[in-house]
């Protein structure tokens, strides 16, 4: 049976946390900066609005979506093509024994979010809510 991931133990520990938002900072950098030589991902502004670390620090697994969402697909494509790139420039601004494999998928916190919202606005949920 395959595990949920966001109820096994205890947690990620303060160094995967802190490395994540190392490589977070570094990737948002890097990325709003352009210099990463893909002129397509370079066309996209991308926002990585998390960083998970596996407990060997050994991959790194980015939660990124593309400003207004428009495009997801093509940036996450071009995120994926450009992942040796980006990890040198992780490598060269984190220190670490072992530069990370990187990772890329869509954050959907936003929409989930949204979900969230728009659930709470039914009025069956307000008048459970109030009792």
């Amino acid at each position: 049976m395959a595990k949920n991931r966001h109820h096994d133990g205890p947690g990620p520990s303060q160094r995967q946390l802190r490395v994540g938002e190392l490589i977070r900072r570094t990737l948002s950098e890097v990325l709003s900066r352009g210099e990463v030589h893909d002129p397509e991902l370079n066309a996209h502004s991308i926002t990585v609005g998390e960083v998970r670390t596996s407990p060997d620090l050994r991959v790194a697994t980015a939660f990124v979506l593309p400003l207004g969402g428009a495009g997801a697909e093509d940036a996450l494509a071009a995120l994926r093509r450009n992942k040796a790139e980006l990890r040198r420039a992780v490598a060269k601004s984190v220190n670490l024994k072992f530069s990370p494999e990187l990772r890329f998928v869509l954050d959907d916190t936003f929409d989930r979010m949204d979900e969230t919202r728009r659930l709470f606005d039914q009025d069956a949920v307000r008048r459970d809510l109030e009792d």
